[in-house]
């Protein structure tokens, strides 16, 4: 039996923000439906509201034609809706058997949980998804990447299920990883379930999905064969202009510097000595798949992790950067790859967000905020990077992922730092973001800064770096110029067994 899912008349208020706006369509069985709309286009929004996460302000949906109304995720799911957000929603001191059942343990006939069986049924279930894990295996000590699959995992285990959505869920995992998932996905759509797809890479899209549904400023616009639709037109639609070649039109550095950051054997317990040097104004791309240590090395830069041994030169200045406060007081700031639980606080509005690493700076002898100061500073950052939000006192978590990216880079430029390491600074974002988030990248090489880019996109770190540095097994590989890399070159150089410095 194919599923359907209708949305009528769907109308979402939040203060100061019609997120959702009269939106009316149908998702049905038997195919893989994409959402696709630059950031705050509505298409999380939209999730929430199926989920109970959110109330619809007004209309409703009708599921196989029933209508219905969830007033919480619990309810959803035990309709046969579940949502896999790109904010992991497991417990990490349990075991995947014991998320995956999660309320459903498996009893003897004493009534007693019984998780030998449990350990079985989820090693079926992980066996199908060829993924090389325990069901025995704590969640925490699993990558983010496995985390990720575990809750997948976890909404698949449902015999109910109906709609399955997908928001981001391929940002963490490796692309043997993505084939196994999507070849779950094609097992769900061929048994008849709505399968709704979130997604900002147009490469998955036309690999996995049938339609693509395009929302633009809260409302939907059209539905479109994913598989015949040109991209341009996608994105036209989308963003209601035609970006042509997303990375021809930047307005580079023309003009690369001396010296200004240099790396001597730096290493740590998690990634092996590297050595390396970064230039005034340049953009120095870091390759490598998915566990090859370029994280690490940031890390291990601004002190988050302990450097065990190696040197840090900053314009020819010896350094040492106990905690990523030493970095940002010696100049070299760090947007990490984790937005949610590393970047924002989720509690605070975007003022707080943008000026928190700045207490001490604004602050007089005696402790006292100088709030005009603040306030200019902010003031300057919602401008200067054109964060979309209403106020300065909204919550940064009812921002858009690329909204909230912008007030992490606006906090750590208003500290002005010498050297900015961006660590998958357009994850989740759309592409109409995208382009905004490149101009602004040249921008930073045009003032001096020296950019590190961390990228898992090719396509990204060949259209926007000077130089690449490829790391494969915790080493650096080998270097790139901007005019000699391929996609082939980079990924022969990533796949190496050993790296090189």
């Amino acid at each position: 039996m194919a599923h359907s899912v209708e949305f009528k008349n769907i109308t979402k208020y939040f203060p100061g923000v019609k997120a959702l706006d009269d939106v009316s369509f149908c998702a049905s069985g038997g195919e893989v439906l994409a959402f696709l709309g630059e950031n705050g286009a509505g298409k999380s929004t939209l999730l929430k509201t199926l989920n109970g996460d959110y109330q619809a302000t007004s209309g409703e949906y009708l599921l196989d034609g029933s209508p219905v109304h969830f007033r919480s995720p619990h309810e959803a799911i035990e309709a046969g809706v579940s949502v896999i957000y790109q904010e992991r929603q497991i417990l990490m001191e349990l075991s995947v058997a014991e998320n995956i059942f999660l309320g459903r343990m498996p009893a003897n006939k004493f009534g007693w949980i019984d998780i030998r069986q449990a350990n079985k049924a989820a090693a079926k279930i992980i066996s199908e998804f060829g993924l090389p894990i325990k069901p025995q295996t704590k969640v925490k000590d699993l990558s983010i990447a496995y985390q990720q699959m575990v809750e997948i995992m976890k909404a698949y285990s449902r015999d109910n299920l109906k709609v399955i959505c997908f928001d981001e869920p391929t940002a963490s995992l490796s692309d043997a990883e993505i084939d196994s998932l999507f070849a779950i996905i094609a097992k769900l759509r061929d048994e008849g379930k709505v399968v709704i797809y979130v997604s900002h890479r147009m490469s998955e899209i036309k690999r996995i999905a049938d339609k693509v549904a395009i929302f633009k400023d809260g409302r939907y616009v059209t539905t479109k064969d994913a598989r015949t639709t040109d991209e341009s037109e996608l994105i036209r639609l989308m963003v209601g202009r035609d970006l042509g070649d997303i990375y021809d039109n930047l307005d580079r550095n023309k003009t690369i510097g001396d010296e200004l950051l240099r790396v001597e054997g730096l290493f740590s317990d998690y990634v092996e000595p590297v050595s390396f040097t970064l230039r005034r104004g340049e953009v120095l791309g870091f390759s490598g798949l998915v566990g090859a240590g370029r994280t690490e090395v940031a890390r291990a830069i601004i002190g988050a992790d302990k450097a065990l041994g190696g040197k840090i030169f900053l314009e020819g200045r010896e350094i040492t950067n106990r905690s990523p406060h030493d970095a940002m007081m010696n100049g070299i700031v760090y947007v990490p790859e984790d937005r949610k639980t590393q970047g924002i606080l989720a509690n605070l509005d975007v003022s707080k967000n943008i000026t928190i690493s700045m207490l001490d700076r604004n602050s007089n002898a005696i402790g006292v905020l100088d709030t005009k100061k603040e306030e200019k500073i902010v003031e300057d950052g919602i401008r200067s990077f054109s964060i979309k939000t209403p106020n300065a006192e909204k919550k940064i978590v009812e921002l858009s992922g690329g909204n909230q990216q912008k007030c992490i880079v606006a906090r750590w430029m208003a500290t002005q730092p010498k050297v900015l390491i961006l660590d998958e600074p357009t994850k989740g974002i759309d592409v109409g973001a995208k382009s905004e988030f490149y101009h602004m990248i040249c921008q930073f090489a045009k003032q001096g800064l020296g950019v590190i880019l961390i990228s898992s996109e090719l396509p990204e770190i060949i259209g926007l770096s000077d130089r690449i540095l490829v790391m494969s097994n915790q080493r650096i590989a080998g270097e790139v110029m901007r005019e000699d890399a391929t996609e082939e070159r980079l990924l022969a150089l990533a796949m190496t067994e050993g790296g090189k410095n």
